[in-house]
C-alpha cells in the first residue's frame, strides 16, 4: 500500500541571493565529533503541511542549552501568518526570524544573523554544525522513502535511520537540519542504534533532523541531495 507523501515546502534560493550571502568562516576550534539530540522534537506541522522551513527553525530552538521547545501550534501559526505554511524560501524565513521569531509565554525567540555554509568543505561544515545546527535545502524524495521504510508514521518519526547510497536529487523541495557529525559508528552509538551490516561505521557521517526524527547520513549521500546550507550565529536570541 503506497504511503502519503510527507510535507515538504522548500523553494530554491535564487542564485543571486546565494552569491551575495556572507560565507561562514571557522569560529574557534571544534571537536572531532559532536551531536545535539534534543529530548523532545516534533513534526511541527510538517507531516502534512509544507512548512519544513519553519519546522526546522523550531528544531533549531530545541538545540539550545537549555532546550527550548516551541509548541506545534505556535510554529503553524507563525508559518500561516507569514504565508509559508505550504512553501518557503530558506533565506526569507531566516530574514524574518531575525526580528520576529516565535512567541511563547512572555518571550520571543529570534535567530541570530545567518551565513551561507560550504557543505562540501568538511572543516567549514563541522565547525558550522558545532555552532549550529545547520539548515539545509535538499531534495526530499529519497529521505521520504527511507523515513517510511524505517517505521515512521502519522504518530511520529523514528530515530536512527541510515541514509546511504543516495543518488543526486534533481529538485530542491525540502528543508532539514544537521545537528551532529563524527564517524557513523559514533553517531549510531549516541542514537542507541546498531550500524547495519551493509554500512561502514568507520566512515564519516552527519546527524540529520527531518519529520520528527534524527537519523544518520553519510557524506556522499548528504552532498548528493543538498542545494544550500545556512548557519544562524547565534542560533537563538531570546527577548
Amino acid at each position: 500500500m503506497p504511503h502519503d507523501r510527507l510535507g515538504r515546502g522548500a523553494k530554491p534560493t535564487p542564485r543571486n541571493v546565494l552569491a551575495g550571502a556572507t560565507p561562514h568562516k571557522i569560529v574557534a576550534k571544534h571537536p572531532k565529533e559532536h551531536i545535539t539530540i534534543p529530548k523532545k522534537i516534533s513534526f511541527w506541522g510538517n507531516y502534512s503541511d509544507g512548512d519544513c522551513v519553519t519546522a526546522e527553525e523550531a528544531f533549531a530552538k530545541t538545540c539550545h542549552h537549555p532546550e527550548i521547545f516551541i509548541q506545534d501550534q505556535e510554529v503553524i501559526a507563525w508559518a500561516t501568518q507569514h504565508n509559508v505554511l505550504n512553501g518557503a524560501y530558506l533565506y526569507e524565513v531566516l530574514n524574518w526570524m531575525e526580528t520576529g521569531g516565535f512567541t511563547q509565554k512572555d518571550k520571543v525567540y529570534d535567530d541570530g544573523k545567518h551565513y551561507s555554509v560550504d557543505w562540501k568543505d568538511t572543516a567549514i561544515l563541522q565547525n558550522a554544525i558545532y555552532n549550529g545546527p545547520v539548515k539545509l535545502g535538499v531534495g526530499g524524495d529519497q529521505l521520504d522513502t527511507l523515513w517510511w521504510a524505517n517505521g515512521g508514521s502519522a504518530s511520529g518519526g523514528k530515530n536512527g535511520w541510515f541514509a546511504v547510497n543516495f543518488t543526486p536529487e534533481a529538485t530542491e523541495d525540502h528543508c532539514v537540519s544537521l545537528c551532529g557529525y563524527g564517524s557513523i559508528a559514533w553517531l549510531a552509538g549516541k542514537l542507541n542504534v546498531r550500524v547495519p551490516a551493509n554500512v561502514d561505521g568507520s566512515k564519516p557521517g552527519y546527524a540529520m533532523f527531518t519529520w520528527d526524527s534524527i537519523g544518520i547520513i553519510n557524506v556522499p549521500s548528504m552532498e548528493n541531495i543538498t542545494f544550500e546550507a545556512w548557519l544562524r550565529h547565534p542560533t537563538t536570541v531570546i527577548h
